[in-house]
């Protein structure tokens, strides 16, 4: 930039530029004016997506970080612009997202006065960051910006807020220097894989009769979908994926075994229970993965890598944690892996799927009740986009739904809110997924509750034309919170029934084609007229208001204790 001053601000945004961003999720207020003003003189350097809350601009920057594996920015003014982040910062930091967020905050002489829209941000955000930091003064702003994204992307990713004092971004500089961080001390991005270990675990897996690999999302953030695929061919090992791991693996792969925890496929949470090794990679153990602790895979030696050593042993004590990168660990331990036969094996999951055909997949897909079903709609739409769309879901029944009947072909095809469980996450997300990858269809499943929390996001579509095709599957219900006071608490319903506007006059009104489905014949073809329609879409099916998830662990119940319907 030579001598030429520039701004604060200025510098803020040459900063992104130069980490290659090209597209900020926000919402503009007071102190963040001076960045808004370098983003309408430099329009050029950047794509601004406004929101219609702060919410929608971190979820949409989430959205956009998984679909791409790039970090997502957003960005908002000082006070309740900022805390109205804190919601998907805590998601993002749960669910290993890379996010940074800038907020803006009062003049440095004002901190700690009550000024107008002052709050402690960096206090607040403290436990739900990888790193946050306070900016104060112009010279700041570019290796603030250098150090949040080296932190945000790498190791096990998160999100950073910094901080920026309305003062610095005002403030002049002489000229303008970027030098991208590329290690910082006290921190190891990419731990070096202990040898020994793997050799021992490898040992372990040849020796195994009944051996399972078990997966998460961390073999999509370390690319290692080749090395996972590998290691289980070569070794004839079956997979089982966590909820955030499903599309890592094609759905149709011989040896994947379904999805396993609270709501999972009955093959791999039984074979979980009856495996003599397990191989976990890049999952944490979850409750809702692992059921009751101390009956969870008793029998079982366990190996668990993760790149995040806080993981290992935190709350399932592994006898061999390997501390590392996932594909540089399944790499490695493909070179030594033997083939074995495991017919009988694969025998028994090849059993419990077909009892969880007859219990539970027959009656969705193929119900006898009058209503439309929701595995029948996701299904329905599986079918459709031959399992290539991008699935975005909200948080509820049809999230675990959406998990059990879509298909995947691609990687990072299943976009959800997993650890935090963030109702109102999956409209800005979707938003965030199609502006990432707008070649890709992004098909967004949601309840009437989750679609009401960030509903004013659709005036995004609206402004971006974002083609967006939205599946509201509405039983006028809470559903999953429902689902547990009809099967726990004797169907009293309380707070969860819900009076609903009339979505397809607000479909209307953001001008986007609509079609409402209440009977079963009528679902296939709108789905049709839904993917064959260019731009966005909004297809409403009303359905069963009493549906169920099944299968289901109860919560604190063991992986073994399945209920396969009400009675069960």
């Amino acid at each position: 930039m030579g001598e030429k001053k520039i701004s604060g601000a200025e510098a803020l945004l040459f900063s992104l530029n130069a980490e290659g961003v090209d597209t900020l999720f926000g919402y503009p207020g007071g102190t963040i004016i001076p960045l808004y003003d370098a983003l309408y003189v430099h329009a050029d350097k950047m794509r601004h997506i406004l929101t219609r809350h702060e919410q929608g601009a971190i979820h949409a920057a989430q959205g956009f970080a998984r679909a791409s594996g790039r970090t997502g920015v957003c960005i908002a003014t000082s006070g309740p612009g900022a805390t109205n982040l804190l919601t998907g910062i805590a998601d993002a930091m749960i669910d290993s997202t890379p996010v940074v967020c800038i907020t803006a905050q009062v003049p440095v002489n004002a901190l700690g006065t009550d000024f107008f829209q002052e709050a402690d941000i960096i206090s607040m955000t403290s436990p739900v960051t990888k790193w946050n930091y306070q900016v104060t003064t112009a010279a700041e702003i570019a290796p603030a910006i250098a150090r949040a994204f080296f932190l945000a992307g790498t190791g096990r990713p998160g999100p950073v807020v910094i901080d920026v004092t309305k003062n610095a971004l005002v403030e002049m500089l002489d000229g303008f220097e970027y030098e991208k961080c590329k290690e910082l001390r006290c921190y190891n991005d990419h731990p070096v894989v202990d040898t020994d270990a793997l050799e021992r675990a490898v040992e372990l897996l040849n020796g195994a009769e009944r051996p399972l690999i078990i997966f998460g999302q961390g073999i999509k953030l370390s690319g290692a979908e080749k090395q996972l695929r590998e290691l289980s061919e070569r070794g004839n090992i079956p997979m089982a994926s966590t909820v955030l791991g499903l599309s890592a693996v094609p759905s149709d792969h011989p040896n994947f075994v379904g999805m396993v925890g609270m709501h999972g496929n009955v093959a791999p949470n039984r074979m979980t229970q009856q495996a003599d090794v397990i191989l976990a990679v890049g999952m944490r153990f979850s409750d809702r993965v692992t059921g009751k602790i101390g009956e969870y895979a008793r029998q079982a030696r366990l190996i668990h890598v993760d790149i995040d050593a806080s993981e290992l042993g935190r709350i399932i004590t592994p006898e061999i944690a390997i501390l590392g990168d996932a594909a540089e660990a399944l790499a490695a331990m493909k070179r030594t892996i033997e083939a074995r036969d495991r017919a009988a094996w694969f025998a028994t999951a090849a059993e419990q799927h077909a009892i969880e055909y007859r219990e539970v997949i027959s009656k969705d897909l193929k119900p006898t009740k009058e209503r439309v079903t929701m595995g029948e709609v996701i299904d329905g739409v599986a079918r459709a986009t031959g399992g290539d769309a991008i699935v975005v879901t909200d948080v509820g029944q049809h999230q675990m739904e959406a998990a059990r009947y879509s298909r995947f072909a691609r990687t990072r095809s299943l976009i959800t809110s997993g650890g935090l469980g963030t109702m109102g996450y999956g409209l800005p997300a979707a938003i965030g997924a199609k502006i990432a990858l707008p070649n890709r269809q992004v098909v967004l499943f949601c309840g009437d509750g989750g679609l009401q929390m960030t509903i004013q996001e659709l005036g995004t579509i609206l402004e971006w034309k974002v083609g967006v095709k939205i599946v509201l599957l509405n039983n006028s219900f809470l559903g999953m919170v429902r689902q547990w006071q009809q099967l726990f608490f004797e169907r009293r319903y309380s707070s969860t029934p819900m009076t609903n506007p009339d979505f397809q006059k607000i479909a209307d009104a953001y001008e986007m084609p609509h079609r409402r489905v209440e009977r079963r014949e009528d679902l296939a073809p709108a789905i049709e007229e839904m993917l064959s329609t260019p731009g966005a879409y909004f297809l409403e099916v009303k359905v069963d208001e009493e549906d169920c998830v099944f299968p289901m662990i109860p919560g604190g119940a063991a992986l073994n204790d399945i209920m396969f319907n009400e009675s069960l």
